[in-house]
């Protein structure tokens, strides 16, 4: 009787999971239409920038221009998302959290999607453009003509924004974590040259293959790792003195 209760709570939990992602992959679909439906007028925005004045928007395919609308509605598509699966993964969880694991849980939300737009922001507005002007210098340097294409400059933007936003929701997956007690601060430090390594990894797998650019995008990434071991004690300490306080 157990194992058919626990077969039956499995197919439940299946089917609920089921449910959430198929109201994900639909709010996905219907924002990639939209941004599909506005992909001309943000990427006007994006011409309109100062960071791109200085690039001629040439094409060398014909499937230049779809790529990029593909991209650019992919992009809106994920920033639309992201909160509402976010959502969807928490009520997949609640049933299996206290009612305050729920309620701090459900505070995550927000504070993720705010790091994404954070990390998205840090990437086009700081990154981007440091990364452009060195690879520009370098070029001059040897005298060489540069004649790039749309599909050239989005592809190296939007290579750099979607990555760059998810990694900055470390620290909150971090203290999402902590608060379940699956991660301790102790932990985390026992982990830093692994994590580092992983990190180090992962900035030069996103990054131009240039070692300024490199250098740019793993610093931030060591520093996120670093606060998020911050945010985690507190979070710890918190939680022993809250546990402190009901066992009394």
């Amino acid at each position: 009787m157990c194992v058919e209760e626990q077969e039956f709570t499995l197919v439940e939990h299946l089917t609920e999971l089921r449910k959430r992602l198929i109201i994900i992959s639909i709010i996905f679909l219907v924002t990639l239409i939209i941004g599909f439906v506005f992909a001309p007028n943000i990427l006007q925005f994006l011409k309109s920038q100062e960071i791109a004045q200085s690039v001629e928007w040439n094409v060398f395919g014909y499937t230049d221009g779809i790529q990029i609308y593909v991209k650019c509605a992919i992009l809106v598509a994920i920033c639309f998302t992201l909160p509402i699966g976010m959502h969807q993964l928490w009520l997949f969880m609640k049933p299996g959290l206290t009612n305050k694991e729920a309620r701090v849980a459900a505070r995550f939300i927000p504070v993720a999607f705010i790091l994404f737009i954070v990390g998205v922001s840090f990437s086009y507005f700081i990154l981007f453009p440091l990364m452009l002007n060195f690879m520009s210098n370098i070029n001059a340097s040897i005298g060489a003509v540069e004649t790039y294409g749309m599909n050239q400059y989005f592809t190296l933007m939007f290579n750099m924004l979607i990555p760059i936003g998810i990694v900055f929701e470390l620290p909150v997956v971090i203290l999402f974590l902590t608060r379940l007690g699956i991660v301790t601060p102790q932990r985390l430090r026992k982990m830093r040259k692994v994590s580092y390594l992983i990190l180090v990894i992962i900035g030069v797998m996103i990054s131009p293959p240039d070692f300024v650019s490199d250098f740019l995008i793993i610093i931030p990434l060591l520093l996120l790792f670093e606060i998020s071991i911050i945010v985690s004690e507190r979070t710890y300490r918190k939680k022993m003195l809250d546990e402190v306080q009901e066992n009394d």
